[in-house]
């Protein structure tokens, strides 16, 4: 078998989904495919997913996963529509509960459950996934989140946000639990692996203006990497990490896509008047009082 690879990128939020697939089966999984959301006037919408799904149905695949490689910060998971369309269960780290109860408090969401359970199976690392003739392996690459995973499918690393192409960097780590000390721990990981392994990224922001790109190498991205190449130390890595995060605006659709993704991409329940509510916190990121005024942090 060689896993056949399809990208579809959402120049909205710079994502990039994925289907892999086996041709000779056609067994099929998806990684991390996207709703779209509209922040003005908050609604959603299908265009990301219709096109996975017209490619599904298209190459007549048999899509037996939805997999996510974290609980994403900047848009909202399309995996409930195509779980709906197609029968495939999502699948996520079993960190995923940690990342459930750090934010259950922030988004006062009592009723929502920190067992991962909203998910149709939790892996974890070293655990290989069947999905059909699709053999996965799970590669745990926190850092970026303490749920983020790799997925490897044959020579096919899936990233997530951990590790982008080798012109760009890595993900950030500044999201509550994040940690830059075990993100540099989980590439370093992955760079263990063979220099001819591909790697095909979560997001690309297009340094540069160059054309949209999804795949680069292990072995160029130990050459290359200008944040994290096979010579960085980890204290260099840890030092530059903080230093730009700290400059980094907090992603769009944080609030909205956090929500949504850790209750497994499912939208909120409707309420008695009919309607569906997202909870957009005020003032957590820059402090204010009562008035707007903005106050220090404590």
């Amino acid at each position: 078998m060689s896993v056949q690879i399809e990208p579809f990128f959402d120049a909205r939020t710079y994502t990039v989904t994925f289907v892999a697939w086996d041709p000779a089966t056609r067994d099929a999984v998806v990684i991390d495919p996207v709703l779209d959301y509209e922040p003005i006037g908050s609604f959603t919408f299908t265009e990301s997913v219709d096109k996975v799904s017209q490619f599904v149905r298209g190459k007549e695949l048999n899509l037996r996963w939805i997999l996510e490689t974290h609980a994403h910060a900047d848009h909202l998971s399309g995996s409930q529509l195509l779980k709906k369309r197609f029968g495939a269960g999502v699948v996520i780290s079993e960190q995923i509960r940690v990342v459930q109860e750090t934010f259950k408090g922030l988004f006062n969401l009592p009723a929502l459950a920190t067992d991962g359970s909203q998910f149709d199976r939790l892996v974890k690392d070293g655990e290989t996934l069947e999905a059909g003739s699709l053999k996965v392996e799970v590669i745990a690459t926190p850092g970026h989140t303490p749920a983020c995973v790799t997925f490897k499918i044959e020579d096919a690393l899936f990233t997530g946000d951990a590790l982008f192409t080798e012109d760009y960097g890595t993900g950030r780590c500044d999201f509550p639990k994040g940690s830059a000390e075990d993100l540099y721990v989980s590439i370093k990981k992955l760079y263990a692996l063979p220099d001819s392994t591909r790697v095909f990224v979560g997001h690309d922001y297009q340094p540069n203006g160059r054309a949209v790109r999804w795949e680069t190498t292990i072995g160029e991205s130990k050459a290359k990497n200008p944040q994290l190449n096979s010579a960085t130390e980890r204290e260099t890595f840890v030092a530059m990490r903080r230093a730009r995060d700290a400059t980094l605006a907090a992603p769009k659709l944080l609030f909205q896509s956090v929500q949504v993704n850790i209750d497994a991409g499912k939208l909120p329940s409707v309420e008695p008047n009919g309607q569906r509510y997202l909870r957009v916190p005020m003032n957590l990121l820059r402090p204010a009082d009562e008035y707007g005024e903005p106050v220090a942090k404590k």
